[in-house]
C-alpha cells in the first residue's frame, strides 16, 4: 500500500508518519510539505520505502507531479491554523481550500476512487446552548474563517465521494493537547503552550478565561484513530455522511491548569499569567465542548485517556526534547 500525507512536516504529519512506518500493510510512504519532511525512520529498520518531498500543494504542476495513479491512501493534513486563517482571509483560502479542490481534481482522474483520510475540525460547528451535545446530525455553523474553509473542503469530499470520484473520510478532530515545539498559528494554541511552557520552566499566556470549556484528545489517541480510518470500509457508510466526530474530552481551561500542578507542581503553575485577548476568546469560545461519539466508537475509534494521563505522556515523550 502506498500513502501519501501531506503537511508531513507539522507535529501531527510527524506523529502519523512515525506510525505508518510501523504499519505492517504499507509499503511506500510519500511525505510531503511546503518545508521538506524529515524521514520518520532514518535507520532504515523496517519495511517502508519512504519518499520526502518538498512541494507547494498551491501549485497544479507540483499536484500533478506529486499525486499519481500508484497512490491508495491520502493523508490530507497540509493547512493554515485558525488564527491565521482568520488573520489572513486569502491566504486561508488559498492554502486551505484552493490546494485541497486541486489535490482532489488531479487525484479523482488519476486514480478514481482512492482513499482520502480528512482531518477537518470541531471547528465546523457554531455556539450551542451549555450542556448540548454535538452529534453528526448538529449542522455545521462555523464561527470562523478557518472552520468555513475546513466545512467547504467538506463539503467537496461528500460530493466527489457521492459521484465515486474518491472515498473519503472526514475525520472532526478536537483541539489536540499537548503539542511540543513553538506555538502555532491556531487559536487554541494556548491549551498546549498553558502546559508545555511552564514545564520547561517558561512564562506563558492564558488568553482566555479559565471557565471556558474545549473538546480535546492527546496526540497519540489522534494518530491511532488517524490509522484506524484506513481500513474503514466504504460499505460501512452507505448512503450516510462521510464525517465523523472523533473521540476526545471535555475539560475546562482551569482543569488544563489542574493538570499542570498535578504533573509540574505549584512552581509551574504560577507560570501562566492571565491576560485576555479577546479575538482568541471569540474564536474558541464559538466551538462546542459537548460532543457524542457514538458513531466513532460504532466504527471502532478509540476513547481518550485522562488529562493528567495525557500531560504525564507529553513529559514522558517530549519532556527531555523540550529542556
Amino acid at each position: 500500500m502506498h500513502v501519501l500525507v501531506t503537511g508531513a512536516s507539522g507535529f501531527i504529519g510527524q506523529e502519523l508518519a512515525l506510525a505508518l512506518v510501523s504499519t505492517p500493510s504499507i509499503t511506500h510512504l510519500t511525505l510531503t510539505d511546503v518545508v521538506r519532511p524529515s524521514n520518520p525512520s532514518p535507520a532504515k529498520d523496517h519495511h517502508v520505502q519512504i519518499s520526502c518531498v518538498q512541494a507547494d500543494l498551491t501549485s497544479r504542476g507540483a499536484c500533478v507531479e506529486l499525486f499519481t495513479a500508484n497512490l491508495d491512501v491520502l493523508f490530507l493534513l497540509h493547512g493554515i491554523m485558525s488564527g491565521a486563517a482568520e488573520a489572513d482571509l486569502e491566504l486561508g483560502l488559498r492554502v486551505n481550500f484552493d490546494s485541497t479542490r486541486q489535490i482532489l481534481d488531479v487525484v479523482r482522474k488519476v486514480k478514481p476512487g482512492v482513499k482520502v483520510v480528512y482531518p477537518s475540525s470541531l471547528a465546523v460547528y457554531g455556539p450551542l446552548e451549555p450542556g448540548r451535545y454535538v452529534n453528526e446530525q448538529t449542522a455545521p455553523l462555523p464561527g470562523s474563517s478557518y472552520g468555513a474553509q475546513k466545512l467547504m473542503c467538506e463539503t467537496l469530499l461528500q460530493d466527489y465521494t457521492r459521484r465515486g470520484l474518491i472515498d473519503a473520510l472526514i475525520l472532526r478532530l478536537p483541539t489536540v493537547v499537548v503539542r511540543p515545539g513553538r506555538p502555532s498559528g491556531a487559536a487554541s494554541s494556548f491549551a498546549s503552550g498553558i502546559i508545555r511552557e511552564p514545564l520547561k520552566g517558561e512564562r506563558s499566556v492564558l488568553p482566555v478565561s479559565r471557565e471556558l470549556k474545549m473538546w480535546i484528545c492527546s496526540p497519540r489517541t489522534v494518530v491511532k484513530n488517524m490509522i484506524l480510518a484506513i481500513d474503514i470500509p466504504t460499505e460501512t457508510f452507505e448512503n450516510l455522511s462521510r464525517a465523523v466526530n472523533l473521540p476526545g474530552i471535555t475539560v475546562s481551561v482551569a482543569d488544563l491548569l489542574e493538570a499542570l500542578r498535578v504533573v509540574g507542581g505549584e512552581e509551574k503553575l504560577r507560570l501562566v499569567e492571565e491576560k485576555l485577548d479577546p479575538d482568541i476568546d471569540n474564536i474558541v469560545a464559538n466551538w462546542p465542548a459537548c460532543f457524542s461519539t457514538r458513531w466513532a466508537k460504532a466504527l471502532g475509534f478509540v476513547d481518550d485517556g485522562t488529562l493528567v494521563e495525557t500531560v504525564k505522556t507529553y513529559v514522558d515523550d517530549f519532556g527531555s526534547k523540550a529542556n
